[in-house]
């Protein structure tokens, strides 16, 4: 049996004193890709941002990567986040550096000291999303997939056992958006597990996987008719 990397039992989740999102039961095992679908606003960067402790559990239970979400102390937030690879809208790039030093900065703050390894280590992830040639750009040359693409590289720099995609293809273009989808799905085909939080349904009619829908303050599974 594959082994739990998510599990949420009877969970509230909170933004502030307003309530988000209730009753919230879900199991994710090693090596699926979720989706998280829903309208703006109801609830999936929430939901997200509960599981790499940015909000905190207050009612129910919950662990990720073997953390409970629920006595998770500030201190332990950044022990959560190295076995967590979280990708974003907007690609979170550092400007001011090129791409193999956007990466180092992250090798260097959890805790990476021997440089031969940590360009090994960089190499190794732009190589996994094909941008093994791109090191020495700085963000802004290049396009908003490539930048999303050094973004997932990013998120595996520490071989996470869980990937985090909020929105990932938000600010992309169709055809860009399927290419970076097919990145994803090939990291998912290699085994590692993947929560994605989007509302590209075309996106998701080609690449089909469990699905979990956030509407009217629940969270449910909706099984996809085939096209």
């Amino acid at each position: 049996m594959p082994e739990t990397v998510l599990k949420l039992q009877d969970v509230a989740i909170f933004q502030n004193d307003n309530l988000i999102l209730n009753n919230v039961t879900l199991e994710v095992k090693k090596g699926e890709f979720v989706y998280v679908i829903g309208k703006t606003g109801s609830g999936k960067s929430s939901f997200m941002k509960t599981l790499y402790g940015d909000l905190p559990l207050r009612e129910g239970t919950g662990s990720v990567v073997d953390f409970d979400l629920k006595t998770l102390k500030e201190k332990d937030i950044p022990y959560l986040r190295r076995k967590l690879g979280i990708v974003f809208q907007d690609f979170k790039l550092l400007p001011d550096r090129n791409i193999k030093n956007n990466l180092k900065f992250v090798l260097r703050a959890t805790g990476w000291t021997d440089t031969s390894k940590m360009d090994q280590k960089i190499e190794e992830v732009l190589d996994k999303v094909r941008m093994k040639t791109k090191g020495f750009k700085f963000p802004h040359e290049l396009s908003g997939g490539e930048q999303q693409r050094i973004a997932i590289a990013r998120s595996l720099l520490n071989d996470p056992e869980l990937i985090l995609a909020d929105e990932p293809t938000g600010n992309l273009d169709p055809q860009t958006s399927v290419e970076v989808m097919r990145v994803l799905q090939e990291i998912n085909d290699s085994g590692r597990t993947i929560i994605m939080a989007t509302h590209d349904y075309a996106l998701i009619l080609k690449y089909p996987h469990k699905t979990i829908k956030c509407d009217g303050s629940k969270m449910f599974e909706v099984i996809q008719k085939a096209v």
